[in-house]
């Protein structure tokens, strides 16, 4: 029947000569379910809510500590595409994970994660860290240039 409504259509180029009764308080085939159909977030980083917010920190904070903040940010901006299906596996391996650790930080973060915009705003955040954050190993590292800076002049 829609393929011969479609052709139909095409012949006659208006739909409202075929079907009188498509008016203006009813929608063309009843497609109102299709009007956001492919709608989707702002351009943009993505606002957290406080508890994600808290996750977010946590992560950065480990990332940053650890001397991991290149590596993850080349990692991030490569699977920015998969952001979506990473947080599924995320919400996939929440059981497992909840036998040996809490699991409501890890939620809030996978949650934060389905976001469009949530890549660039943990990318940000890691590069807010690297700046204000002043870790012992780059503290080391710069003492131990000004030694060698000494040592030759």
């Amino acid at each position: 029947m829609v393929a011969r409504y479609l052709v139909a259509v095409w012949k006659q180029g208006d739909p409202r000569r075929i079907l009188p009764d498509v008016g203006k308080t009813r929608r063309f085939l009843s497609l109102q379910w299709l009007k956001h159909a492919f709608a989707v977030d702002p351009p943009g980083p993505a606002e957290p809510t406080d508890e994600q917010r808290l996750a977010i920190d946590r992560v950065v904070e480990e990332v940053v500590r650890r001397g991991l903040a290149t590596p993850t940010l080349i990692a991030l901006e490569m699977g920015r595409p998969l952001n979506f299906l990473g947080s599924q596996a995320l919400h996939f391996f929440s059981p497992f994970l909840s036998v040996f650790a809490n699991t409501s930080g890890y939620r809030h973060f996978a949650k934060f994660l389905e976001l469009r915009g949530s890549i660039p705003f943990i990318c940000d955040a890691i590069e807010e860290r690297l700046q204000t954050n002043d870790t012992p190993s780059s503290q080391a590292a710069t003492s131990a240039a000004q030694e060698i800076r000494s040592e030759t002049d």
